[in-house]
């Protein structure tokens, strides 16, 4: 069980969408907050981010940077972080590639971007992305995450040279870049600074309970029976548990219940039995009671309510 696919997997609630911004010195360009996460990646060039809440450090970016801004927040691109900034402007789509194109600025050096926003559900978010930085920056220059490096190098290649299956290619890429970006951000923390979900992952006893309760939620899982999966005592473990995934284990496995539940609501024609019973409930009701509690209406109105969204 891959815990960082299915977290991001169940908060997502749309596919990416994506901009290829050129601006040519003097340009900047202001960013309004967006319902999910943002990204930039610099193809060429040099910028800056600045944030919109001015007392926030303003981050230089060069070729190859990586930047995931969590909650959406509002924010501008300029060549100089004292450039005047114009609103963001509507995009022109490439014919056969679903990415937008937007020029910007001057005839100075030329910087190019690809920017965009994840659609997740930032109402209730998983707590391994909660704990993420506001900004994540990561660069891939000298040799640095060559994984991600060679992400952004192919997906840079495809929008500079559009060719027989980029329409495939590039949404795919977009799509991947989230999974390298969070990985390389929680590979690049030491071992020794390594806290919250970061440690959890690599911890041999936090871990092997982890994937037990995303491998199988409908299990009647207790403590007991996690700690025995992580080797401790029952008092050690939900200590150990507690400490670095921010919230007890049966309350995290009613949080994955909830969360599995909603996507199974919001993705599939499942009735509500079959959903219950694949979150550990034992009959309609006490799914339903549960369900209420958690997200304030009952399972079908949230249903009907995700798909008219």
């Amino acid at each position: 069980m891959d815990i960082l696919t299915e977290a991001l997997g169940s908060m997502r609630t749309g596919q990416p969408v994506s901009v290829r911004t050129e601006g040519r010195a003097p340009w900047g360009l202001r960013l309004p907050p967006v319902a999910g996460a943002g990204f930039h990646v610099v193809l060429h060039g040099t910028c800056w981010l600045v944030p919109q809440d001015r007392g926030a450090p303003s981050v230089a970016l060069g070729p190859g940077d990586v930047v995931f801004v969590r909650d959406g927040r509002g924010h501008d691109l300029a060549d100089r972080p004292d450039t005047q900034v114009v609103p963001e402007r509507a995009s022109q789509f490439q014919p056969g590639l679903p990415i937008g194109t937007l020029s910007i600025g001057g005839d100075g050096p030329r910087t190019s971007l690809l920017c965009g926003n994840y659609h997740l559900d930032q109402a209730r978010p998983h707590p391994l992305v909660r704990q993420l930085p506001e900004v994540v920056h990561l660069r891939t220059r000298d040799g640095r995450h060559p994984d991600l490096s060679a992400a952004v190098q192919l997906l840079g290649a495809e929008l500079e040279d559009p060719r027989l299956g980029s329409a495939g290619i590039v949404p795919a890429l977009i799509d991947s870049l989230l999974l390298y970006i969070l990985r390389a951000w929680f590979e690049e923390q030491s071992s020794d600074a390594k806290a919250g979900w970061a440690a959890a992952l690599d911890d041999p006893a936090v871990a092997p309970a982890l994937t037990a309760i995303h491998e199988a939620p409908s299990a009647a899982w207790t403590v007991e029976s996690l700690a025995a999966r992580a080797g401790l005592s029952r008092a050690a473990f939900a200590r150990r548990f507690t400490a670095l995934v921010g919230e007890p284990p049966m309350a995290y496995l009613t949080r994955w219940r909830m969360t599995t539940a909603a996507r199974l609501l919001r993705e599939s024609e499942a009735p509500l039995t079959a959903v219950a019973a694949r979150t550990g409930y034992g009959s309609e009701y006490a799914f339903a009671k549960a369900f209420k509690r958690e997200f304030g209406l009952a399972p079908g109105g949230y249903r009907r309510g995700s798909r008219a969204a």
